[in-house]
């Protein structure tokens, strides 16, 4: 019953997100700009780790991290473009089971109905990694190219390991910009509570289901990944306390139409970062919609720009 339950639950985040990025405002989504750029990987502790760094080499770096069971291919052509066009070089990395990082297997894993199990009755979860894992490989990414700070840009869990990089790695962090994220305050609303009728209408609509998915991978989703990282958050549970040591210049963008990530998560995690500029943006999504992109790309920029790294 909790493996069910387990698997429902990655099953529940998955359909949440391909509703989100596969039905608003793609229609413009491209990655061939991103795939014709040279990939590069890391080996650090037995892991490897992909990335690809585009843009001017004396700009400086914004470092872009994506989200749940996603490659760097999902922020899309446009929005990179977006970036660099605002005077930034960028740095896109894959996270740990995604796109040409390390990939992991169902052996892998702990079990997983025990692990849901220990997290409903308090107890510390086991996983295949951490959030605090995928914060550390971000790190040995900017190393590896010489970046000593960066311009931190998360979105969704990409913005969880972008708040722990803040607040463990302050001297790393020149700013930090949380997109559609949370600090998965005990207090917060359940994760999709408002995606019961999309993922019935999926269920009803094999069809349109298979299209999504279709669409997704091309994105770059990793779905076999969802489970791990799944586990990862739970582990990490309530990060409350370490977000609000955070003191970089803050910028926390969320959709008013998020049923994922509801926009209570992205208005706490402003509440708690003093100083933090809060954006609820109309008509946004669990994404980034083609709409709204131009006026997030703004947003950011005028927040690194007035924020830059002090040359010593």
């Amino acid at each position: 019953m909790m493996n069910d339950s387990m698997t429902r639950l990655a099953k529940t985040l998955a359909i949440a997100l391909l509703m989100s990025y596969a039905s608003q405002g793609w229609a413009e989504y491209s990655r061939s700009y991103l795939d014709a750029q040279p990939m590069k990987r890391i080996q650090t502790a037995g892991v490897e780790i992909a990335y690809r760094v585009i843009g001017p080499a004396e700009a400086e770096t914004a470092v872009l991290v994506m989200g749940l069971g996603a490659s760097h291919t999902v922020w899309g052509d446009d929005f990179v473009r977006g970036i660099i066009a605002s005077g930034y070089r960028v740095l896109l990395i894959d996270n740990r089971d995604t796109g040409g990082s390390i990939k992991y297997t169902e052996q892998d894993n702990p079990v997983l109905w025990w692990q849901l199990l220990k997290y409903r009755l308090g107890f510390s979860v086991s996983t295949t990694y951490q959030l605090t894992d995928m914060a550390k490989d971000v790190i040995h990414v900017m190393d590896a190219v010489g970046l000593e700070k960066g311009h931190l840009v998360g979105a969704s869990m990409g913005g969880m390991i972008a708040q722990v990089i803040a607040a463990d790695y302050p001297q790393r962090t020149q700013t930090l910009v949380s997109i559609m994220s949370t600090t998965w305050a005990a207090h917060l609303p359940e994760p999709g509570r408002q995606s019961t009728d999309a993922i019935r209408d999926m269920a009803e609509n094999q069809d349109s289901a298979d299209k999504r998915a279709a669409f997704m991978k091309k994105m770059g989703f990793h779905s076999e990944a969802i489970p791990r990282q799944v586990i990862a958050i739970l582990r990490a549970g309530d990060r409350s306390e370490a977000v609000a040591t955070i003191k970089a210049p803050t910028l926390v963008i969320h959709g008013r139409d998020d049923s994922l990530l509801t926009v209570e998560h992205g208005e706490h995690t402003a509440e708690l970062i003093e100083g933090s500029k809060l954006l609820i943006f109309e008509g946004m999504g669990h994404n980034i919609p083609d709409a709204v992109r131009p006026d997030i790309i703004s947003e950011i920029a005028a927040l690194l720009d007035a924020n830059p790294v002090l040359v010593k």
